[in-house]
């Protein structure tokens, strides 16, 4: 990561291309991942007997990715900001894809594990995607810009399980093989054709004090004007991790859906995603405030789980997934918030320390909803205690909406006095 090679990373102007940059680079990322997401579970089964062995072998290969990805992202987000942002996305491809080609050669089920937690370790892209942008996009626009970069990753989960669904139904190994492919081919854009977004005078020396990811919590909490918006973040990003990890095995246990039936219903939450964050956000934010779109969100979201839970028929979960789109503007909004109270200079830091949250969160994830699983696990597929994993997620995307009214909240009552003082001073 020596300065020297700066000189070999493509010279186009940033700030004038580097969204459609990296929109592409995401793009290609959110696919390669998208493609395993269907078969991951039905390939850790293929080295287990019985649904309850299953549930528990599932939750040890999550942790791994979980808890080494946890320890690394404030690293790699602290190394974006002292050697820029596309030398790290460089690791992380060539992480992904080696993790992916292992994966679809394992024998056994530690292997699965070891290669999580090297994969967990090696990647942080998604942290480093949102700095980018921060670094190329003024604060007023950023919700619109991470509206545009959510949409990128709805198109990978558009394309993604789709093909990981069509490919594991010929094969349970071929994603992985596909997906190794698409990583190297996201190394090589990256390396002849990404442009370096963070400049020269903005780099700062890597503290490894700051690279502590249980640090994390206080230093996003320290920046000015988050307050409760932290906790926004920890019972939302714990709701979408219990989601991800329990999708593809609640709706095999309670629908009967296999690889194809989960790359389909996954295509229905991409094309929800982009349709919100790439199409409708823009207009939306001209004619509703934030605030309220972040509120009515949760709201929906509550509701939409809370129906995923009860949900027998598989057309039941399509309409939750289709009324809970508006849920899909919270993101965007929330990275936005915080990118404004970053300086320029951390945005990696700070990018990573949310990634650190997120990935904490996604630690207790699979005990919490693997945990729920594997308590009903042998129960009938028409007990509506089978729910129990998403009336949790409502639960907390209720936390999430009080949180969230309270820091608009408190950010009203900040801003009544500066807006007072201005009037005064006209």
């Amino acid at each position: 990561m020596s300065s020297s090679s700066d000189s070999k990373a493509p010279q186009r102007p940033a700030k004038a291309a580097g969204m459609g940059f990296i929109m592409v680079a995401v793009l290609i990322d959110m696919i390669s991942i998208g493609l395993i997401i269907p078969v991951l579970p039905p390939l850790v089964g293929t080295f287990t007997t019985g649904e309850s062995e299953h549930t528990l072998a599932q939750l040890a290969v999550t942790l791994a990715f979980c808890i080494a990805n946890f320890l690394s992202s404030p690293i790699l987000g602290g190394l974006s900001d002292r050697y820029g942002r596309r030398k790290v996305m460089l690791i992380g491809f060539s992480g992904l894809a080696l993790s992916f080609f292992v994966t679809a050669m394992a024998t056994a089920l530690w292997m699965l594990v070891v290669v999580r937690l090297f994969s967990g370790a090696m990647q942080s892209n998604i942290a480093i995607a949102n700095a980018y942008v921060a670094d190329i996009t003024p604060p007023e626009q950023r919700a619109q810009r991470y509206g545009q970069l959510g949409a990128a990753f709805g198109m990978g989960f558009i394309l993604g399980p789709v093909l990981g669904g069509l490919l594991g139904h010929i094969d349970l190994h071929l994603p992985f093989f596909v997906a190794g492919g698409l990583a190297i081919l996201n190394w090589c854009y990256g390396f002849f054709v990404l442009p370096e977004s963070l400049s020269l005078e903005h780099r700062r020396p890597f503290d490894w004090r700051k690279a502590n990811p249980l640090a994390a919590f206080s230093r996003v909490r320290a920046l000015r004007g988050v307050g409760p918006l932290i906790y926004v973040i920890c019972f939302s990003g714990l709701a979408q991790m219990i989601v991800q990890s329990c999708w593809v095995l609640y709706t095999g246990h309670r629908l009967g859906w296999g690889p194809l039936d989960n790359g389909l219903s996954l295509l229905a939450v991409g094309a929800m995603s982009v349709l919100m964050q790439g199409v409708l956000l823009k207009p939306l934010l001209k004619h509703v405030a934030l605030n309220r779109l972040v509120l009515t969100g949760l709201a929906i979201s509550v509701l939409t789980n809370t129906g995923i839970g009860f949900a027998t028929q598989g057309w039941m979960v399509y309409a939750c997934i289709v009324i809970g789109g508006l849920g899909y503007a919270i993101g965007p909004a929330l990275q936005s918030q915080i990118s404004k109270a970053a300086s320029a200079s951390n945005q990696g830091e700070t990018m990573g320390a949310v990634a650190a949250l997120n990935s904490l969160m996604a630690v207790v994830a699979p005990p919490v909803g693997l945990g729920l699983m594997y308590l009903v696990a042998e129960l009938p597929k028409s007990d509506l205690r089978i729910g129990a994993p998403f009336f949790f997620i409502a639960v907390l995307q209720a936390l999430s909406l009080y949180f969230a009214s309270r820091y608009f909240a408190l950010q009203s009552r900040h801003d009544e006095p500066a807006a007072a003082s201005t009037s005064l001073e006209a």
